[in-house]
């Protein structure tokens, strides 16, 4: 690995708040464009460490490099500028109620850039597309959304600067199947046409196992293994096994399986359509 394919260098990371030590030594590299999902156990600090890494949390101790940049000691005219490149969508959405989804999607591009209104609201426009809303859905407040439009407004929001990292936390959290399976397949579609690097919190397996190049685990107080999935289910750890090799983890796989044999067929079929 060369340090320009990495986009994410945490080293030696501690976060500790009172008495309480949520990392220890915690050691994780994403490279560029790639999947990461990130799992573990209830309070293993998940979303601590993706605060952590976006600036929203200072650490104790340890390295903290996004872009090429530590973060933990660099400029405020730099940390603004490498933030520009990230996207976030927290969890519940974290739009703002008084705003409408095109208002909440060019909230970034007022507070980076100044632009003229129609500017803004033509790019508000084709981010509200490429998350997967009816042109409509700008002039919708959130509490007129679904709850799988208001993750698509967040997404919309979360991608308006163009970013090259994008930060999801449990991005599927609260959709049915059906939906959850959607924006998987968004995600994906998202990265390859966007060129995205994507760190994903999820606790969701289906998600895991569709769209996840590697997995990091967090688990006593470190990335225990970060790994391609067919490396993470064997590792020896209990929590591990339990998440993996459950009823659960086995229907995920195997679901994964069905649907990459599907595509598979699909691509290899012979074309009999006549000209």
């Amino acid at each position: 690995m060369t340090a320009a394919e990495t986009v994410i260098e945490v080293r030696g990371l501690r976060n500790q708040f009172g008495a309480q030590v949520v990392h220890d030594d915690l050691d994780l590299d994403i490279r560029r464009g790639e999947i990461v999902g990130v799992v573990g156990g209830s309070g293993s600090g998940k979303s601590v460490l993706l605060r952590s890494i976006i600036g929203l949390n200072r650490p104790a101790a340890g390295s903290v490099k996004l872009l090429g940049t530590e973060m933990t000691s660099a400029s405020e005219a730099r940390r603004n500028e490498v933030e520009r490149r990230c996207g976030v969508l927290f969890q519940n959405g974290a739009l703002f109620s008084s705003l409408t989804v095109a208002e909440n999607t060019m909230v970034p591009m007022r507070e980076h850039y100044r632009l003229p209104q129609a500017m803004m609201e033509r790019f508000a426009a084709l981010k509200i597309a490429l998350a997967g809303l009816p042109e409509n859905a700008g002039a919708k407040y959130p509490s007129e959304l679904s709850g799988g439009m208001v993750k698509r407004a967040a997404l919309a929001r979360s991608i308006a600067l163009d970013p090259d990292i994008l930060f999801l936390d449990e991005p599927t959290a609260g959709l049915d199947p059906i939906g959850a399976a959607a924006f998987d397949q968004l995600i994906l579609t998202l990265r390859e046409s966007l060129g995205l690097t994507v760190f994903l919190i999820t606790h969701d397996l289906d998600t895991l196992y569709t769209i996840c190049d590697r997995v990091a685990v967090l688990s006593q107080k470190r990335v225990l293994v970060a790994d391609t999935l067919d490396k993470v289910e064997r590792y020896d750890d209990p929590w591990v096994q339990d998440y993996f090799q459950g009823p659960r983890g086995r229907s995920a796989e195997l679901a994964a399986h069905k649907a990459q044999a599907g595509r598979s067929s699909a691509a290899s079929a012979p074309n009999t359509g006549t000209r």
